[in-house]
């Protein structure tokens, strides 16, 4: 007895009929009669009622049915767990990220590869750019979704652009350039600024002092902190205004009103990171993935 036996008998018993399994199997209808009659000869006994226009179980059929199907899919199982292994080397592949400028790409991306690897867990890790990229040289990561580092941070690393992100300038809603369609640079540069801890992103004070070169002024630092949600809330009880990404709107939603500068800068850029020549089969799926949700963005 081999699966294919169990595998056509399955399709002949839930399609009721020998023609549209066939169909859906794509062999041809005397082949597949052929198969089930063998297989019903090697058990000893009948498994199908057989009519013109029909088919039906017999009362061993019924019994052996759901035998049959649990045995197809535990083969089905075994085969994606095998192939989770072959492709990733492990079950797990783990993958910084930064969760607002990559809201809009990471969701698409884990569907489509949990799709293709089921068996391969993803494990996530909201971390700093200066975290992720040590877990990506020390081997605790093996890909990072992130806001793209400086050149000097990405040594000994890849980095694949996806998407780019527009910058905004947050303020309260009260917040007196809230009134504003959108606000010159160098108005802007005057405010007291928000921003996150410089430790932890250093690529962040690069960016501020590229933006705000043309006013010749730097940004003041009022308040620094460890994450968006700390940020978010610093900005809307009136600590100063941010310069962020517009992706963050999907996390403030109305605590915060995210303004246009003009003239407008250069969008944040966001991708993938990984250990030069430290890829496998697992990660360059996510990549593959990570590519098509990116592509459907754009569109």
């Amino acid at each position: 007895m081999e699966l294919r036996h169990l595998r056509y008998f399955v399709a002949v018993a839930e399609a009721e009929n020998v023609t549209r399994a066939a169909e859906r199997l794509h062999v041809s209808q005397p082949a597949l009669s052929r198969q089930v009659r063998d297989l019903e000869d090697e058990l000893g006994f009948a498994l199908l009622k057989r009519t013109a226009k029909a088919v039906s179980l017999t009362d061993a059929g019924r019994t052996f049915l759901g035998e049959a199907q649990a045995v197809l899919l535990r083969a089905e199982a075994a085969v994606r767990a095998a192939r989770a292994v072959a492709a990733g080397g492990c079950g797990e592949l783990h993958v910084g990220y930064a969760p607002s400028p990559t809201v809009r790409l990471l969701p698409a991306a884990l569907r489509a590869f949990q799709t293709e690897l089921p068996m391969v867990r993803v494990k996530l890790h909201d971390l700093s750019t200066e975290e992720m990229l040590d877990g990506l040289r020390r081997g605790r990561l093996q890909l990072a979704v992130m806001v793209r580092p400086t050149r000097g941070m990405l040594r000994g690393l890849c980095f694949e652009p996806l998407v780019r992100d527009a910058l905004r300038l947050a303020v309260a809603p009260r917040h007196p350039l809230a009134r504003l369609r959108s606000v010159p640079l160098a108005q802007a540069v005057a405010e007291p600024f928000v921003g996150f801890t410089r430790k932890d992103y250093p690529e962040y004070y690069a960016m501020l002092d590229e933006v705000f070169a043309a006013t010749g002024r730097q940004p003041r630092i009022a308040e620094e902190h460890e994450g968006a949600s700390s940020l978010i809330a610093a900005v809307e009880a009136g600590g100063g205004v941010a310069l962020v990404s517009q992706s963050l709107a999907s996390s403030a939603g109305d605590r915060i009103r995210l303004l246009p500068l003009t003239p407008a800068p250069q969008s944040l850029v966001v991708g993938t990171a990984w250990l030069d020549g430290q890829t496998s089969a697992a990660t360059e799926l996510f990549l593959k993935c990570a590519r098509a949700a990116a592509g459907n963005l754009d569109r």
